[in-house]
């Protein structure tokens, strides 16, 4: 944990400033590369995420779309079908069923939005973990945005960005800030970019 003489504020974003300076570059890109490579095979882009991660995953599906062109979901935005499947079968099963029924396929990618990444020793966010390990069995190609050590989702991802831990106690605040500067970068990188944004074009 960084240590300051001021006031909270200004400890937080100097850890933030931390984590912005200690990002992986090399891990950014090769989850851009992999994204790409997904889209120009025809396929689709599911994003994954649960509390906090499911607003981002959102908020990122929207950006994948508008801005990438690459046809994206999060099965978070079916409210009804998120809340069926776990009324009726359970939670750690729900993004597994909702992958399997999108036909899940080799030329498809996922991208998970997460702290901890999953780990089922610990029950924490089992079902992304099966999804995780469904993608893994028809072929999908495996990305991540997460925090901590990454957990399930660094170990069997083709490409993820772990986002560095400098402050223990602000593990989840800095995770999630840094999902959306990070998923932000994706799509406005020139390998996945191809609309231009609003307020760019705005004279």
């Amino acid at each position: 944990m960084l240590e300051t003489d001021t006031c909270y504020s200004a400890q937080h974003l100097a850890e933030a400033a931390e984590v912005m300076r200690t990002l992986d570059v090399d891990a950014i890109e090769a989850v851009v590369a992999r994204l790409a490579a997904a889209r120009a095979a025809g396929g689709r882009l599911f994003v994954l995420g649960v509390g906090g991660s499911a607003a981002n995953a959102s908020h990122a599906v929207n950006d994948f779309r508008k801005i990438c062109g690459f046809e994206a979901y999060a099965p978070t935005d079916n409210v009804a079908e998120l809340t069926a499947r776990t009324n009726d079968d359970g939670w750690a099963s729900v993004f597994e069923a909702w992958l399997e029924t999108s036909r899940l396929r080799a030329e498809d990618a996922v991208l998970v939005f997460s702290v901890g990444g999953g780990d089922l020793e610990r029950n924490v966010s089992p079902n992304l973990v099966r999804a995780l390990q469904y993608a893994k069995r028809v072929g999908a190609t495996i990305t991540g945005v997460v925090g901590r050590d990454g957990g399930y989702t660094a170990k069997v991802a083709d490409a993820c960005v772990v986002i560095p831990t400098v402050s223990a106690v602000n593990t989840t605040p800095h995770a999630e800030a840094f999902q959306a500067v990070v998923w932000h970068l994706f799509v406005s990188h020139p390998a996945l970019k191809t609309s231009e944004t609003k307020w760019e074009t705005v004279r």
